[in-house]
């Protein structure tokens, strides 16, 4: 498991010097990928601050990788989504990793691929329990207060 993040985290990295982008703003741009999202959503998702948040969709609206709207039913909400440039952008590096992984899932069965999903959500749901835990403040291994 480890070896497999260790190859996602550096083919990202390549995908994000090839787009002149750093991780956090890359790791924005997933976020997008399946649904728009709030700021406030996005800050939580990269853990950055309000003002951090602001200043990285600023910099990928400004290369014109995402747009920001109002909300419908509360103007003060941003609504962050990837314009089709950006969707294209990352697309030529992202898609065709995806369809050659699609023609690997393509070979097993539908008992491996049901174990396989269990064991991924099992897995990050225990991520997301230890993520959370150190961003506790006062947890072993939380966060210093004072210090973000």
């Amino acid at each position: 498991m480890q070896a497999y993040q260790r190859s996602t985290q550096a083919f990202d990295d390549q995908v994000g010097r090839r787009l002149g982008l750093n991780p956090t703003d890359l790791r924005c741009l997933d976020w997008l990928v399946d649904q728009d999202r709030s700021a406030r959503e996005l800050a939580e998702a990269t853990g950055l601050s309000s003002a951090a948040t602001t200043a990285m969709i600023d910099r990928l609206e400004a290369r014109g990788f995402v747009r920001r709207t109002r909300g419908d039913a509360d103007r003060r909400k941003v609504i962050v989504s990837m314009t089709p440039e950006g969707r294209a952008r990352t697309n030529e590096f992202y898609l065709p990793l995806v369809m050659e992984g699609m023609d690997i899932l393509d070979r097993l069965t539908v008992a491996e691929l049901r174990s396989m999903v269990t064991h991924l959500v099992a897995i990050r749901d225990l991520t997301d329990r230890h993520r959370r835990q150190l961003a506790e403040p006062g947890s072993p291994s939380g966060p210093t207060p004072g210090r973000s």
